[in-house]
């Protein structure tokens, strides 16, 4: 026990020596963005059918050879099943429907778990926002004996929107040993690949499968379906849109390095300490760039750029400075060019608003709230504010 009251406070200075090192943007390298309007080949693209038929679609596979893995599309089938219902959940203001989602592969299959409330006060199908949850499952829990800001349920409801989630879990435990035991059992061909899915893509590949039975909801407007992420959860929102147009719009809350932040600042969270710390999440390409973030093919502006024309709204915490939140800024202002294209105009400053001065508005939405690496009430309700907005 003395041996490790003495060591203790060793750690504790190294840790904080190496975290300021890497919060400090006097050391953030020069460095040139990929462009995101110029292929591979050098040609310039100049309008949205370009964009859509040649730059769009190899972008897309930069990310999925090099990044996030390919996204498998076959399937055996998949059934969907309301296996409870209440029309009186809180306290009479919604309908709560769980619903399970079965897809079905090569004799082997998963369960997706979906967790529904949808307003009763309402004149036809509604909106609904999407929660890829990374957090335990008490913070959507579907009886409402614990209510957690993390998803602010009630508040969306008496906004007039529905509100769901399901769990990382159901698709990959986020666990580099069991990773492979969901989603990834029917498809081991991923597991062999440098470029396979792995648990990142396996998450997305769920928000699909989750959007799938939404199309099925007359309750639901499954055309405004919004997908919304938070830290790892958002680099998964970020992929789930980049892949599936059917979502509507995209939100990632402090989603950092292989979210919405720039990679090639190497500020805070770098690409060699995800991949070390977290290697089951991208594909064993992505290893290569480890301390090498230059030759990176892509950078996330370019996953932002995805998305367009739909609208995207990224965020940061003022404390979580590991998510880089000038990145991410940056990332959103260089993916503004793309839905240019589509004379979708987008109203950020040219610098970042100070800190709990939300922007909004579609197309392209951002704040930087006070506090901590989270997701709160503060931000569900600008997440509203967005949805209103197109």
């Amino acid at each position: 026990m003395l041996r490790s009251i003495r060591f203790l406070p060793v750690i504790l200075v190294a840790m904080t020596s190496a975290q300021a090192q890497n919060y400090d943007e006097s050391k953030v390298p020069a460095y040139t963005l990929p462009e995101v309007l110029k292929t591979v080949s050098g040609k310039e693209i100049k309008n949205k059918n370009q964009w859509e038929k040649t730059r769009r679609p190899e972008i897309l596979r930069l990310f999925e050879n090099n990044i996030y893995g390919q996204m498998p599309r076959s399937l055996d089938s998949i059934k969907y099943s309301v296996v409870s219902e209440d029309k009186q959940a809180m306290l009479g203001n919604a309908t709560l429907k769980e619903v399970a989602i079965q897809v079905f592969r090569n004799q082997k299959s998963v369960r997706i778990n979906l967790t529904l409330f949808i307003p009763n006060k309402r004149s036809g199908p509604v909106p609904v926002f999407v929660l890829i949850n990374n957090r335990p499952k008490s913070n959507t829990d579907p009886t409402r004996q614990k209510k957690s800001e993390f998803w602010s349920a009630e508040m969306v409801v008496d906004s007039g929107f529905a509100v769901a989630a399901f769990h990382v879990s159901d698709l990959a435990p986020d666990d580099k040993e069991k990773y492979a035991e969901g989603v990834l059992q029917m498809y081991p061909e991923q597991l062999s690949a440098d470029n396979g899915m792995k648990a990142i893509g396996a998450w997305a590949w769920g928000a699909s499968r989750v959007m799938d039975y939404l199309e099925t909801d007359r309750d639901i407007n499954a055309k405004k379906v919004i997908v919304v992420g938070h830290s790892r959860g958002g680099k998964a929102s970020l992929w789930a849109a980049s892949q599936d147009q059917r979502f509507a719009a995209c939100v990632t809350n402090c989603s950092g390095n292989t979210g919405a932040a720039l990679a090639r600042r190497q500020f805070g969270e770098r690409i060699t300490k995800i991949n070390t710390t977290f290697p089951h999440w991208f594909n064993n390409n992505y290893k290569k760039f480890n301390d090498n973030e230059n030759e990176l093919p892509v950078d996330q502006h370019m996953l932002i750029a995805l998305i367009a024309p739909r609208p995207v709204y990224a965020t940061n915490a003022s404390n979580d400075l590991w998510a880089d939140p000038k990145g991410t800024y940056l990332a959103l202002k260089h993916a503004e060019k793309v839905y240019g294209l589509y004379g979708k105009k987008s109203s950020l400053p040219e610098n970042p608003p100070a800190i709990d001065q939300p922007l909004p508005k579609a197309p392209m939405a951002y704040h930087n709230r006070e506090g901590e690496h989270n997701m709160t009430t503060y931000d569900w309700a600008n997440f509203v504010t967005f949805a209103r907005s197109f």
